[in-house]
């Protein structure tokens, strides 16, 4: 039997999406945003030299066809990745209507987004008094904090020694479809944050809001604040059976690396295991060691997109690639005969880009264990029909397997 790793470098996009133009960041179309090609340009030009220096090294990805993949997407010859390609690849397109991780991660799994996602307006406040009064009555405080678009460390700052003073919760949004909910561990308390963003994900849920997240966080005024690995995200939940539910219903075991759990709804997922990404590798590690046969093992790894990418940290983006590129290879090398590991990407995130948020872009799928060849231009379904044909179960979504 087969075993199947399905591994998504969170925002690793690599430019061409025919849509681009329209999707914004800080009003500009992100027309010409590539992830890829602009970080290797960077690195080439002596512009991503903090904490790593020269051209982009990423021998492994590269053999397996990320060059030529850049290639296909858009166009651009990125510096440095110009290997003829050893394993199976391809550009893929996202047909959602966002650019965000439910998006692009249910879509992979075989599942279009069939509506539109609720934005908060980039407005003081920016939630409607119904929502904010269900807060505050799920909470039992007379009146939020926030109310507004920021950025995680950027509101800690500005209002985390009011929270800690009131006890009240500190709501904001993003570019995202997303309602965050910022409370202190030991002031708020971290279960019952927890219980405040379960309780209240019914009502964003029915808005098309896709997720509620908790953002539980430590520290104090003087010392200063952090976020801790406590973050849960409360999903919408998928609107069709997705290749997590193919497997499982077929028999094969679902496990979930990373926010993979939060993204379905546990929906279709046997086992879960978070972390920050190195943890995550060794995760992913010891799935590629012990992994029984039939299962699927679904992992992502966040920190290019949330710590780099929306950052617009193109050397710390750099590092990421860099890293993951010489940690991956050693699982590859202990891919069991008959498996496969496609690896690929949700959006993207070009930290040369403008603004902060996601950039629409197509993604490379790069694919370990059955042999060298193009599947040039597919769709992101595309990906789960080719997975479940792999494992020998039945697909049901509208992709078609690249395999041969």
């Amino acid at each position: 039997m087969s075993r199947a790793f399905l591994v998504v470098m969170d925002s690793v996009g690599c430019g061409g999406a025919p849509d681009a133009d329209r999707f914004f960041n800080d009003g500009m179309p992100d027309t010409g945003a590539n992830t890829l090609l602009h970080i290797a340009e960077a690195c080439n030009e002596g512009r991503a030299e903090n904490g790593r220096s020269g051209p982009l090294s990423l021998p492994v990805l590269d053999e397996l066809g990320l060059g030529a993949v850049i290639r296909l997407a858009s166009g651009g010859e990125a510096p440095g990745l110009g290997a003829v390609p050893a394993g199976t690849w391809g550009a893929a397109t996202e047909t959602s209507p966002g650019k965000d991780t439910p998006s692009g991660h249910w879509e992979l799994a075989g599942v279009p987004v069939p509506w539109q996602w609720h934005y908060f307006p980039d407005t003081s406040p920016a939630f409607p008094e119904s929502l904010t009064r269900h807060v505050c009555e799920l909470a039992g405080t007379p009146a939020i904090l926030g109310n507004c678009h920021a950025s995680g460390t950027e509101i800690l700052e500005r209002l985390g020694a009011e929270h800690m003073r009131t006890g009240w919760p500190i709501c904001y949004t993003s570019a995202d479809s997303v309602f965050q909910i910022a409370a202190h561990e030991e002031i708020f308390g971290e279960p019952r944050l927890q219980e405040l963003c379960r309780r209240l994900a019914p009502m964003l849920h029915e808005m098309k809001v896709g997720r509620v997240i908790s953002r539980p966080f430590i520290g104090t005024y003087a010392e200063g604040f952090a976020r801790t690995g406590n973050r849960h995200d409360y999903a919408i939940a998928p609107p069709e059976p997705t290749l997590c539910d193919w497997v499982q219903e077929a028999g094969g075991r679902v496990q979930a690396v990373g926010k993979i759990g939060d993204i379905f709804s546990m929906e279709g997922i046997d086992e879960v295991r978070k972390g920050p990404d190195a943890v995550l590798m060794a995760h992913l590690a010891d799935h590629v060691e012990r992994a029984p046969d039939g299962s699927l093992t679904f992992a992502n790894f966040v920190e290019f997109d949330s710590l780099y990418g929306h950052r617009r940290d193109v050397s710390g983006y750099a590092r990421a690639l860099e890293w993951f590129d010489e940690e991956i290879a050693r699982l590859i090398d202990r891919l069991r005969p008959g498996d496969l590991m496609v690896i690929t990407a949700d959006h993207g995130n070009d930290p040369t880009w403008a603004g902060t948020d996601h950039t629409r872009e197509r993604v490379p799928v790069l694919c370990a264990g059955i042999g060298s060849g193009t599947a040039g231009q597919i769709a992101f379904t595309d990906v789960a029909a080719s997975i479940a044909a792999h494992l020998g179960v039945p697909s049901f979504g509208p992709g078609r397997s690249f395999l041969a």
